[in-house]
């Protein structure tokens, strides 16, 4: 497989990576989290692994096992005080023992018997909550504590019915809290006090394996105090401080740690070698995998950490070392933050005053407001809040109070901090430009470059912080070399029927022996299913909130899709002369109210066309109505505005906001008003598009709302045009939008706005799913670590990838069953490096003459085709 590196590690003969440690190190810590204990079956895996470690150490080794509550339990034991506090919990707690004692039952053992005074702790604190009508933070521990506790008591036994002889270790005996305090942090919160730990070491000097829990600690009181949520990596790197481990090991539900989330593209690269440093700030900026403060404990006292898969422990997952894998200047992972508040600060007073800083910072001491990012000038202080779900309204209140002597506050809520992490981060901050430049309509909040160059930071609005991830791991992460770093993408780990996302099969796949033999010899073709056409646009024309609605025929004017949507009850939109005799070919007689003819930056004589055709006519702009008011004497026009809100995942299909061309600014709707009344014409309806690819049903509420705040400024309006964009799905794992939701959202408009009707453009929904692009494929060559799959056809066919980034799934129609053998590059015959119809997708093992499909190209393909290179784009049939 092509540019794939894989590391099989057999289990019962795992040896330790060479980490040039002194001999005394013995002791190997394993971690295991909730999903990894929560079944018996599991432990059989725990045990394997734990068995394996015995073995493969030097003569003498030992094995330490530290571990979560079951799967779910901390979440449920977290939420019992406050359900106490209301009323009766015994539902709760019947779940709670419920879990336990499945577990028992599923393992053979006496589950009653075995957890009896921990159900009894259990019920006496819950009791005791309910009576006393609190919750203090020292019973919160106590009561979180039995998860561990509990799993505990199970795990033993289900290690010794593996044939193992365990220890067990009660983690608040070795684990000191280094805070004493009484309020909340202190016992729900807390660190333990580091350093080697030769009394631990020598009672434990007898035993080969213990077992032992995460999570809780004892303060000096002899109180139970916890480490927080996912304490229990935390507490496995304190252990392995204070045994000087030879190695600790992280298992989880995941491989390791990955250059992306893989939720936001299966592109994500396994990490199979960082630095501690690299490893830090990958799990403090966003990685869920590791927790933040498990790092620590283990670089200081220099013990290895792996992060490995108990489902897939074959894999080696990811070593975090001292040294990085590779320290060249290099780009390793991109993550997102949601959920960031960003605190701007403005005031000239701020300007060479000594001290400034150090007043504004006690004001966030003061509050208890934690800090993250900090950006400065000479009148502004930026910075971003660490993610808080006790920093309630109460408490930015009183910031924001402290704060307003000094300086002019604001507050932005729902921020997303986008991170790249890689050593050198500055020496290649000029290959960042290609990605940022979508954000140049919308704002980026703040930049943070952090000073030991590991970390490139910029929050973005919330609702773009995922776009723009997937964008810059795609342009910067994705292409690298596998090597000591990369490993395989998580499509290549998870690479299983199982794996994937149940979804309908597509047109496609059961009509694929049909599409195979239309398949042209050379070049390429688009085929349209007209039964998937008809499905998509009566959907359009089901949405009862929507008057009428009008296919962008712009989209694909191909005569027997136009024939097909009519006949689904959609009309049509039009912006040029050409489309408006396509319709008038292909459907004499046509009502010239079923058509909306939208042009921009038209010439006069097009505008006149429209009008003596009597279609529906929108201006977009001052430039008719001033220069030829004649022409709209007596004429009803809609005005499409530009509602400053851009939508889209490139800046060439955003279709509103200061850079685009399309519509008449809202600061200029006064004027348009003005020129359209001595024109003589009367505006009967207001429109607004933003732009495409859009799968928030409720964007075109707010749309809606925006034209109807717009509309009251004018007598006759009676249509509200809330123009389209509808999305696409890309991918399989991709969201599709849900049109009952979208009617739902629009019917609440409209119940808001009875007098208006509601008009849409659904753009390429109907038919970009109807159309695949087929071609042959003609060579295959690997370079520098990368599968290119050359087809017969190109951007002469399909620019849209070009163009603006769009993208496609691609599949190999003549090995469709068969499963991916590693990662390519799609690309086409024309003599440009811009001609990549998909970059990095998971392919079979293709042979030259295989057909490939290129999925949703039933919009703005063949339309947008050329002959450039002299090449002829492909031809188009429907089915």
């Amino acid at each position: 497989m092509a540019g794939y590196v894989h590391r099989p590690v057999e289990i019962l003969d795992d040896p330790m990576t060479d980490q040039s440690l002194p001999s005394s190190r013995i002791w190997t810590v394993l971690k295991f989290g909730g999903t990894s204990v929560a079944k018996p079956e599991n432990w059989a895996v725990i045990a394997k692994l734990a068995k394996a470690r015995i073995k493969q150490d030097k003569p003498g080794g030992k094995v330490l096992i530290v571990h979560s509550a079951l799967s779910g339990v901390s979440n449920r034991l977290e939420a019992l005080p406050d359900k106490a506090l209301k009323g009766d919990v015994s539902v709760e707690i019947a779940a709670i023992k419920a879990v336990h004692l499945d577990f028992a039952e599923n393992a053979a053992l006496d589950g009653s018997t075995l957890l009896a005074s921990h159900f009894e702790t259990l019920d006496r604190l819950a009791a005791g909550i309910a009576l006393v009508r609190e919750a203090s933070p020292r019973v919160r521990a106590e009561l979180l504590a039995l998860g561990e506790q509990m799993a505990s008591v199970l795990g033993m036994e289900r290690l010794r019915q593996e044939g193992l002889n365990p220890v067990l270790l009660d983690a608040r005996e070795a684990l000191k809290a280094s805070s004493d305090s009484t309020d909340a942090s202190g016992y729900l919160s807390n660190s333990v006090i580091e350093g080697v730990d030769k009394t631990l070491q020598a009672k434990l000097k007898d035993a080969d394996l213990v077992l032992t829990q995460g999570f809780i600690a004892r303060n000096n009181r002899g109180e139970t105090v916890l480490l927080g949520r996912g304490g229990s990596d935390t507490s496995a790197a304190y252990f392995a401080n204070k045994l000087e481990a030879a190695k600790l090991e992280i298992w989880t539900d995941v491989p390791g740690l990955f250059s992306a989330d893989p939720r936001l593209t299966e592109g994500a690269r396994l990490l199979q070698a960082l630095s501690y440093d690299e490893a830090q700030e990958i799990a403090t900026m966003g990685g869920k995998v590791l927790h933040p403060r498990c790092i620590g404990p283990a670089r200081r006292a220099n013990v290895p950490v792996e992060v490995r898969s108990t489902l897939r422990p074959e894999l080696a997952g990811t070593l975090i070392t001292s040294e990085p894998g590779d320290d060249a200047p290099q780009l390793k992972a991109v993550s997102v933050k949601t959920g960031v508040r960003i605190v701007a600060m403005e005031g000239a007073g701020m300007w060479r005053q000594a001290g400034f800083l150090a007043d504004v910072f006690a004001c966030f001491k003061a509050c208890g407001v934690s800090v993250d990012l900090v950006s400065t000038s000479e009148t502004n202080i930026t910075v971003s809040l660490d993610p808080d779900p006790s920093l309630d309204q109460v408490r930015l209140d009183a910031l924001r109070a402290r704060l307003e002597p000094f300086c002019r506050v604001k507050i932005i809520e729902d921020g997303a901090a986008v991170s790249l992490v890689g050593y050198g981060v500055r020496r290649i901050l000029h290959k960042l430009a290609p990605a940022l430049e979508m954000f140049q309509d919308k704002p980026i909040r703040l930049v943070s470059q952090a000073a030991n160059d590991l970390n490139f930071t910029v929050v973005v609005d919330e609702s773009e912080g995922r776009t723009l991830a997937a964008r810059l791991h795609e342009e910067l992460i994705a292409p690298a070399p596998s090597g000591p770093v990369f490993g395989p993408s998580w499509a290549e780990l998870n690479d299983t029927a199982a794996a994937k996302p149940a979804r309908p099969t597509p047109w496609w796949a059961t009509k694929r022996d049909q599409l195979i033999k239309l398949t042209p010899q050379t070049g390429g073709r688009y085929v349209y299913d007209l039964e998937t056409i008809k499905a998509r646009a009566s959907a359009v024309a089901g949405i009862k909130s929507v008057n009428r609605a009008f296919y962008a025929m712009k989209a694909n004017p191909h005569p027997e899709v136009l024939k097909t949507i009519f006949e689904a009850g959609l009309g049509f939109e039009c912006v040029s002369p050409g489309e408006l005799m396509r319709l008038k070919d292909t459907f004499p007689g046509l009502d010239p109210k079923k058509v909306l003819f939208t042009p921009n930056f038209a010439s006069r004589h097009e505008y006149a066309a429209a009008i003596e055709l009597g279609t529906n006519l929108t201006i977009d702009g001052l430039h008719p109505l001033i220069h030829w008011p004649d022409m709209f004497r007596g004429a009803e026009i809609i005005l499409r505005i530009n509602p400053d809100r851009p939508r889209g995942h490139h800046q060439h299909v955003q279709t509103a906001g200061p850079k685009a061309k399309f519509g008449i600014p809202l600061d200029q709707l006064d004027a348009a008003r003005d020129a359209a009344a001595k024109a003589g014409a009367t505006v009967i309806g207001l429109h607004a598009h933003a732009g495409s690819g859009v799968v928030e049903a409720n964007h075109w509420r707010e749309i809606g709302a925006i034209l109807a705040r717009a509309a009251e400024g004018f007598d006759d309006i009676r249509i509200l045009n809330v123009g389209g964009g509808l999305g696409v799905p890309e991918s399989a794992e991709a969201p599709a939008l849900d049109l009952s939701k979208v009617d739902a959202e629009l019917a609440t408009l409209k119940q808001a706005l009875p007098d208006y009707e509601i008009w849409m453009e659904p753009g390429r929904y109907p038919v970009a799913e109807a159309g695949v692009l087929l071609s042959g494929v003609t060579q295959i060559k690997h370079a520098f670590g990368t599968r290119f799959i050359g087809l017969g056809t190109g951007m002469n066919s399909l620019i849209r990838p070009a163009l603006y980034g769009a993208r496609h799934e691609i599949v190999n129609l003549t090995r469709y069953d068969e499963e991916g053998a590693g990662m390519a590059s799609i690309v086409g015959p024309i003599c440009e490096s811009a001609d990549l119809l998909g970059a990095d997708r998971l392919m079979p093992d293709t042979q030259e003459g295989d057909v490939i499909a290129i999925a949703e190209t039933g919009a703005y393909g063949a339309v947008m085709a050329s002959r450039y290179n002299l090449r002829e784009p492909a031809d188009e049939v429907v089915i």
